[in-house]
């Protein structure tokens, strides 16, 4: 599926919200591409939806950016208002407007290889429950370049197979295999298969914690240090 299939399906684009975020922060194209160690034409192309970043690099823009997953796949109606509580306790939880998300309209973001699927109708402050399709020969990073960030995950692998290496260690799941983590320990997913895999992803206080994390060392394209 191209970036315009999948903006169409979804009723989102996430080149205008990175261009929109990017702007609103005031920040140049150039500033930008500096900020996440990647050319300015790879930022102008994803931002006029030519071109798929990475997970690592679309978690790079979210804390770059100051903004939250939600902000860039999803939108103005199914967002609420922020609590300013940092933990996820019962007062800090949103209300929950709509409670179904059907199968049909889901909020979509495509990625290089990766693509996810929001699974709440309304945008959750504490929650990042996914649906996620991961293709043959795709991967959330580079090899030298693996993941962390704040929180915890989940994973329940629906079909085909999923390679996870968290730290030094590494686990291949099949269909019906489950894996939690620490999310601030270095990770990376990958599919080197022949086959899909499609998985469903919950990641539990990713954002709230992002300042808990170190630095990621400079020259990495994966979670610069906050700004």
């Amino acid at each position: 599926m191209t970036t315009e299939a999948a903006a169409s399906r979804s009723g989102t684009g996430l080149g205008p919200a990175v261009r929109a975020a990017r702007e609103a922060r005031g920040l140049s194209l150039r500033e930008l591409a500096r900020r996440l160690d990647v050319s300015p034409s790879f930022v102008s192309q994803v931002e006029h939806g030519k071109a798929n970043p990475s997970v690592g690099t679309l978690y790079a823009l979210v804390t770059v950016l100051g903004t939250t997953l939600d902000d860039l796949i999803g939108d103005e109606s199914s967002r609420q208002p922020r609590s300013d509580s940092t933990l996820p306790v019962p007062g800090g939880w949103p209300r929950v407007e709509t409670p179904v998300q059907p199968a049909r309209g889901r909020r979509r973001v495509q990625m290089s290889g990766v693509a996810w699927e929001r699974l709440t109708h309304d945008d959750d402050p504490y929650v990042d429950f996914l649906h996620v399709e991961y293709a043959p020969g795709s991967a959330s990073c580079a090899p030298d370049d693996m993941m962390r960030h704040g929180g915890r995950e989940y994973g329940h692998v629906l079909s085909g197979r999923l390679e996870v290496q968290v730290g030094f260690e590494s686990y291949s799941l099949g269909p019906g295999d489950s894996i939690h983590f620490d999310s601030t320990t270095p990770h990376r997913l990958s599919n080197p298969h022949d086959q899909p895999c499609t998985a469903v992803w919950f990641v539990l206080a990713r954002r709230d914690y992002d300042r808990a994390v170190a630095p990621t060392p400079a020259g990495s394209s994966h979670l610069p240090g906050l700004l």
